[in-house]
């Protein structure tokens, strides 16, 4: 009864909702796995463009939170799942020590704050279990001058696609890559130049002037 009661409170509908959107997620997967398609992967193609507004900070917390070394979704799940958690625990409590429950904005606020730290490990311990291409260690501005081809989405001013490129050792890095100026794109399939490293993985680029090499 008493659980029922909490997982229902109107101070731990947030809760609740991310315990729906858990489910959703399996269920999704679950169906995009049988019609051959990856929801993981559609999303850590998306992010690119979603993240692409503020970018000093954008590329610090990405970094943070691991992303871009472990799947998208492995860290929604983890987050969802940590807010949640924490957030019934805040909930039960301070219902069983005070006789209330805390209001919604506070406690959903300080499961969030909490949530946080619990994606970041979560995150560098998965990511030591993955196994990557860039084996040796190569810096990303080494990488300017190189050809790189873009694999997702579409590559406009402000707003980076995903692109593949080889380091000089010949491993497959992932980059994002956004056109030089303002009237051009680059879509899925396009060779294109790196001529500028923007930020981290992010780079400025032109069409590729040599296509016949690659």
């Amino acid at each position: 009864r008493e659980t029922m009661d909490l997982f229902f409170a109107p101070e731990s509908w947030l809760f609740t909702v991310a315990v729906l959107l858990l489910l959703a997620i399996a269920i999704l997967e679950g169906l995009a796995l049988l019609i051959g398609l990856s929801l993981s992967g559609l999303l850590d193609h998306l992010l690119p463009d979603a993240a692409h507004g503020i970018e000093g900070v954008s590329d610090s917390w990405l970094g943070w939170l691991h992303i871009g070394k472990v799947p998208i979704l492995v860290l929604l799940v983890i987050l969802l799942t940590a807010f949640a958690v924490i957030g019934y625990t805040i909930n039960s409590v301070i219902h069983g020590g005070f006789g209330f429950y805390p209001p919604a904005p506070v406690s959903a606020v300080a499961a969030f704050l909490g949530a946080l730290p619990v994606v970041r490990m979560s995150g560098a311990a998965i990511a030591r279990l993955i196994p990557r291409d860039e084996t040796t260690a190569v810096s990303f501005d080494s990488l300017v001058g190189r050809m790189a081809v873009v694999v997702s989405g579409t590559a406009r001013a402000g707003y980076p696609a995903e692109a593949r490129v080889k380091n000089l050792h010949g491993q497959t890095l992932y980059v994002r890559v956004e056109p030089e100026g303002s009237d051009l794109a680059f879509g899925a399939g396009e060779s294109v130049l790196l001529i500028r490293q923007i930020a981290g993985s992010r780079f400025l680029a032109i069409p590729n002037p040599r296509p016949d090499i690659l």
